[in-house]
């Protein structure tokens, strides 16, 4: 832990201790009143700033949710909420805790190691990453076996939810083959009546995400759901971010003397680096997801593509095209570039900037030797917030603050990353 020095460093905290509801810490009051997965492990890395004992247990609090089979759901319903929709009882899990039946990008592991690395206490640390590594190693085996099924090294996501870039312009064409079930359970949503619905998705998108939850739970959330989902999708982002994950994962089990997970991890490992050439555009060098219903890469091309950096396999032509990319707005990094037809520059994931992908971002520019950049990206992201506060996402063009306020994981990347100084 550093002391927190700034009034910003002080109202960040505060933000994330009034999210806090008892071992888990809310995205943001009213607008997401549950815990949830890759929100959770994130808003970690800023409770190391405050109080690293706080930070072990919002991490161990979702796993405490983990599903037998390793799966770690997106939504943890801790207690009821009638303000949010939708429930639990929509998604009909039967577990307890409640719970959705789908996942989010995995940064657990990432976030693991980092706090572990940082830690004050060491001795606590050790003994509390080491007591997460089974759960964490179940978890990436489900995306690698129950995703993956025929082992080609691409795991699937089934819903545009699972993504965490809910109306991402990359799922335009694949959300909009599903056909919306005639008999779609009518439904009130929520988030609108929280945020203005210009910053949100559509109604249409909406009908396809439920269409989508009743599809699974018809077929009791089964492993079968990864053949048959009328969406799936090779998520360039989520698979990053699990490459990632495994070379983190990887590293805790070499330090854990874990010597058979250490070789299942690394397996996981090469196979997928074989098979990331998939994504990338041979004529543009972009990465793109891949359709896996209609096959070929999706043609929208999104800030997910620059996840690689943080997967480590990010390259000079890549750099290039981001270089490109942020030369088109004010600040860095648009979700979607801002001469696309597809751009919103307010609406959730077609075109706002959010403090975490920048993170990610950012980290694996740093790591992969591109300190220039990477510098620009963590000064853009310290000015949007010193401006505009704690929102959860930011206009690139103006740096207009946009979507929730008081927004936990924002706050989060404040202390553990944007709020130093860039140097």
């Amino acid at each position: 832990m550093t002391a927190l020095i700034t009034a910003r460093d002080r109202e960040a905290a505060e933000i994330i201790k009034g999210n806090d509801r008892g071992g888990y810490t809310v995205p943001t009051k009213g607008l997401y009143p549950f815990q949830w997965n890759w929100d959770s492990c994130l808003v970690a890395l800023g409770w190391a700033r405050i109080d690293e004992d706080r930070a072990w247990t919002e991490i161990e609090t979702l796993f405490s949710a983990q599903w037998p089979d390793g799966m770690v759901p997106h939504i943890v319903f801790h207690r009821p909420d009638p303000g949010y929709f939708p429930g639990s009882e929509r998604w009909g899990t039967g577990r307890t805790p409640p719970t959705s039946g789908i996942t989010q990008p995995p940064v657990a592991a990432s976030c693991v190691r980092r706090i572990l690395e940082g830690a004050a206490d060491g001795v606590m640390a050790e003994r509390r990453a080491r007591a997460l590594l089974p759960k964490l190693l179940a978890y990436h085996r489900w995306f690698h076996g129950v995703r993956d099924p025929d082992g080609v090294g691409l795991v699937s996501v089934l819903h545009p939810w699972e993504t965490g870039m809910d109306n991402s312009p990359a799922w335009d064409d694949a959300l909009g083959r599903v056909e919306v079930a005639a008999d779609l359970e009518p439904y009130v949503r929520r988030d609108t009546q929280h945020v203005n619905a210009s910053m949100r998705p559509t109604k249409a998108e909406y009908d396809r995400y439920m269409t989508l939850v009743g599809f699974f739970r018809a077929r009791g959330w089964r492993d079968e759901i990864t053949r048959a989902s009328p969406f799936r999708v090779a998520d360039v982002g989520l698979n990053c971010i699990l490459m990632r994950a495994d070379r983190d994962l990887l590293a805790l089990a070499q330090r854990f003397g874990d010597d058979a997970a250490a070789a299942e991890i690394a397996s996981w490992i090469e196979r997928s680096e074989r098979a990331f050439g998939q994504f990338v555009d041979p004529a543009t060098s972009m990465w793109h997801s891949i359709d896996q219903v209609a096959g070929g890469r999706v043609p929208a091309a999104t800030h997910a593509g620059f996840l690689a950096f943080w997967a480590g396999c990010g390259d000079d032509r890549l750099l290039a095209l981001l270089e490109a990319w942020i030369a088109k707005t004010r600040y860095a990094v648009a979700s979607t570039a801002a001469d696309d037809p597809r751009f919103d520059a307010i609406r959730y994931w077609r075109g706002p900037i959010w403090a975490i992908t920048n993170f990610m971002v950012g980290e694996g520019l740093r790591q992969s030797g591109h300190d220039g950049i990477a510098r620009r990206i963590r000064a853009d992201t310290r000015e949007l917030i010193d401006r505009g506060g704690f929102y959860e996402y930011f206009d690139p063009r103006d740096g207009a603050p946009c979507g929730g306020s008081s927004f936990t994981w924002t706050a989060a990347m404040w202390l553990a990353w944007a709020g130093s100084e860039p140097g």
